[in-house]
């Protein structure tokens, strides 16, 4: 599993008053922490206004990459943003994301044609998140075509079928996972992402939600996560996961990831707890 640590978002009320004080070292930290806990990307998303959001996309990346050597997951709802910020990014990452709405791929496509930039699609259009699973299917061909006139390879498609609230529709999960295999039975070699923290919306004990989808999704294919690395349990789930799945051979990531104390109890020293 790719996992693109989501930590640095400033939709999250830390975050955000991190980015208005500009507290640097309080981003660095959450960027090392992430790289730290096994995050292949690391995921920078303003949440500012319009106006504020490339200053402060710019004002990220930065400090995320004199923190960690870990590709950036450039994440912005305007295609124009990503655009002018593009440029500040050290090495190939992954753009989140485009859909097909408005003209987000003819703006996305261009820019990293002829590079190594993998990036994210939504299933999702002017209309906004098809309710069906056939509707999903026919957007993710249209992505792919699409991409495929830029020379973007489907193994640099990150495809997100994106899940809906359990909360509002108690088959989404059924549909994500139906929209995931047929996925990938037409493009074998392209992957398949999600958020994991839409599902729960609108229901208590939201983590327990979110990993048995995580399990679920995994089992049924899913290639890579928009998630948080630093959650021990959802890094456990995550890895368990991948065991009964049968995609960690010999459960070697499983057991190194225990040895170095990444899941499991955290182990303490005699005399810490005073």
């Amino acid at each position: 599993m790719i996992i693109i640590g989501e930590k640095i978002n400033g939709t999250i009320p830390r975050v955000k008053k991190a980015i208005e004080e500009r507290d640097e070292a309080f981003i660095r930290e959450l960027a090392v922490k992430q790289a730290e806990a096994g995050a292949d990307f690391i995921d920078v998303c303003a949440g500012t206004s319009p106006e504020e959001e490339e200053e402060t996309l710019k004002w990220l990346m930065e400090i995320v990459q004199d923190a960690v050597d870990k590709p950036l997951c450039i994440d912005s709802p305007n295609p124009r943003t990503i655009e002018q910020v593009f440029k500040y990014a050290r090495k190939p990452g992954i753009i989140n994301s485009v859909s097909e709405e408005r003209n987000k791929c003819e703006i996305i496509y261009p820019l990293i044609k002829g590079t190594e930039w993998q990036v994210i699609g939504l299933t999702c259009d002017n209309r906004g998140i098809p309710s069906d699973v056939q509707t999903r299917i026919d957007i993710a061909k249209i992505l792919v075509e699409k991409a495929q006139k830029y020379d973007i390879s489907p193994e640099r498609i990150h495809i997100d079928p994106l899940v809906i609230a359990i909360a509002t529709d108690n088959q989404s999960v059924h549909k994500f996972v139906e929209t995931l295999v047929s996925i990938k039975k037409i493009f074998p070699n392209v992957k398949v992402t999600s958020g994991l923290s839409n599902v729960s919306f609108g229901m208590p004990l939201r983590k327990a939600i979110n990993q048995t989808f995580l399990t679920v999704a995994v089992f049924a294919g899913m290639d890579s996560a928009i998630m948080d690395p630093c959650n021990r349990e959802m890094m456990t789930t995550l890895l368990a996961a991948e065991v009964i799945a049968g995609r960690d051979k010999h459960c070697r990531r499983f057991a190194n990831a225990y040895r170095k104390g990444l899941i499991g109890p955290i182990k303490t020293l005699p005399g810490d707890a005073n």
